[in-house]
């Protein structure tokens, strides 16, 4: 039932050894689609866009502890391993993946890297090719004002922004460690820029993109696009950097539009 949802927690093991422990929410049955959140992200941030697409598709939403991971665990390219392990241990075919800004740029890693996971990718706002880091500056202990002004610039429509998001945020950087993390994680997004592989990445690629997006801009998604070859590009006006929570309606009906092309090439399934 597209309706149902289930929710759960899995293990994976992090590059350390230790297990790290994710939560993952299902509804719907048929093609897999995965989704990625960005540093601050959470699995409800795509509740309305899975509203709008659960009865064709079986959304699986993804939430890493990123915030919480510490030493080698703690890098874009641990993040990609623990997410293969995610798509081997527990998804078993090949997977739409979505991403949104860091989540984004794990997609695209984990599909340059293990390609047979991936059958379709959708990217929205995402690091990899240009991007300008919100976390510069980033005190350790970063205050309630500092964060509204950074999550802030996330959206186009600052009403949009969630309270509940900056007071989460706000404990998880003031636990020990918590800014660091979020700082470093970034960092090891900037260095991998991934200009060079993106031609070798031939998935269907959905690219969503905010018009106003001020972290990732314009200019990356168009990047993108020229780059990848069997990439398309929709616009989303008068939106910026995180577009699922923006303006979820129009991030459904872009991807619908991309399931019905991926149901005719034969990427994926019809659910019957």
């Amino acid at each position: 039932m597209a309706d149902a949802k289930t929710h759960r927690r899995v293990a994976v093991t992090g590059v350390s050894g230790k297990t790290i422990t994710a939560d993952v929410v299902e509804r719907g049955e048929g093609p897999v689609v995965v989704f990625l959140h960005g540093l601050v992200g959470l699995n409800e941030h795509w509740e309305r866009v899975v509203d709008s697409i659960c009865h064709r598709v079986r959304c699986v939403t993804l939430e890493m502890p990123l915030l919480e991971l510490r030493g080698v665990d703690c890098s874009l390219s641990a993040v990609s391993a623990m997410t293969m392990q995610f798509l081997d241990k527990y998804i078993g075919e090949p997977a739409v993946l979505v991403g949104n800004s860091f989540g984004g740029h794990v997609a695209l890693r984990v599909t340059h890297e293990r390609p047979e996971l991936v059958c379709a990718l959708v990217l929205a706002g995402s690091s990899g090719l240009i991007e300008r880091t919100v976390v510069k500056g980033a005190p350790v202990r970063p205050s309630r004002e500092w964060l509204v002004e950074k999550i802030g610039e996330l959206f186009y429509d600052k009403s949009k922004m969630n309270p509940e998001d900056v007071e989460r945020a706000h404990k998880l950087l003031n636990e020990r460690g918590g800014a660091r993390a979020m700082v470093k994680l970034s960092k090891t997004a900037r260095r991998d820029n991934m200009t060079d592989d993106l031609a070798e990445i031939h998935q269907p690629t959905l690219l969503i993109w905010g018009r106003e997006d001020v972290v990732t801009p314009p200019s990356a998604g168009q990047g993108f696009m020229e780059l990848m070859p069997n990439a398309r590009l929709c616009w989303l006006e008068g939106c910026g950097h995180a577009p699922m929570i923006e303006a979820p309606v129009p991030f459904g009906e872009a991807m619908h539009g991309f399931f019905d092309e991926l149901l005719q090439n034969g990427t994926i399934k019809a659910n019957n």
